[in-house]
């Protein structure tokens, strides 16, 4: 496992982090953390729809924006000892953050590496796989890292991403507040280029990047009281703050007040909430 390589890429890794809609902090990174926990049951059920579609053991395979974590304990899984998986980040903090992780779950055949998810430096058609989870929707223009992904897959090989379509949100009984954090995510995400409705395109992205055999599914997860996914649409707007500060959006002492009564509501086991839609979406390389 390498600790010292820097992919060579088109842009600088500063510039591909800065594009990140939801920036760069410990919350942040804290979150992403947890969210590999959180989406695991997804990301199995994908792992045993590449499975079928011809993901073995032996082969090689890629996570772009891979964060502090990622799935590259289920890359290494999938791919055996014999495999070799490759972590991309533009974030120096979750470059270090996913080596860290790597070394201590023992995942030898793992290397990290920082970059570019639009412009990776990486040779063409060079992996069996590659994949990328809620990286899509948080950037600008997410068609040039769906044509670097289609470019690094080998002819034959499988393309993957698991992306949130957030337009749709449920939360009852009703709340004012929760209303209002609803009002803000979506006023303040979008400012960075990042598009809401990423999710729904995915197959389309595919398609438009040539690759063929594309296939979805959509999840509508709802998580009981104590789940910390329960909570990710506050979680978000608080990595957000900065911007809706910036843009005038809330003052401090409001994203304060609803953001408690959020939590408490969504404390209440009585209370139904399901953040966004999850979509899947696969591809080949003809």
């Amino acid at each position: 496992m390498s600790h010292d390589t820097t992919a060579r890429t088109g842009a600088p890794a500063r510039d591909a982090a800065g594009v990140y809609a939801l920036g760069a902090d410990t919350d942040e990174t804290a979150r992403l953390q947890r969210q590999s926990d959180e989406l695991q049951p997804e990301a199995r059920a994908l792992f045993a729809r590449l499975g079928e579609l011809g993901l073995r053991p032996g082969q090689t395979a890629l996570d772009l924006g891979c964060g502090p974590r990622g799935i590259l304990d289920l890359l290494a899984e999938a791919v055996g000892p014999g495999g070799r998986v490759v972590g991309l980040d533009a974030d120096p903090a979750h470059v270090a953050a996913a080596r860290q992780y790597a070394f201590s779950q023992g995942l030898a055949n793992v290397e990290v590496l920082a970059g570019d998810a639009r412009h990776t430096g990486l040779p063409a058609a060079s992996f069996d796989l590659v994949h990328t989870r809620t990286l899509l929707v948080t950037i600008p223009e997410p068609a040039e890292v769906v044509a670097e992904m289609a470019k690094l897959a080998r002819p034959g090989g499988l393309v993957a991403s698991q992306e949130a379509d957030a337009e749709f949100s449920i939360c009852y009984p009703p709340l004012p507040e929760w209303d209002r954090l609803l009002a803000l995510f979506r006023a303040s995400f979008p400012q960075a280029g990042a598009d809401l409705r990423l999710g729904r395109r995915l197959p389309e992205l595919f398609r438009e990047a040539g690759l063929t055999d594309v296939g979805a599914t959509v999840y509508a997860g709802s998580y009981p009281a104590g789940h910390s996914r329960r909570t990710v649409i506050p979680d978000l707007v608080r990595s957000l703050h900065p911007v809706i500060l910036g843009l005038g959006l809330a003052g401090e002492r409001e994203l304060a007040d609803v953001d408690a009564a959020v939590r408490a509501h969504l404390a209440d086991p009585r209370t139904l909430v399901m953040p966004h839609l999850l979509v899947t979406a696969w591809g080949r390389k003809p």
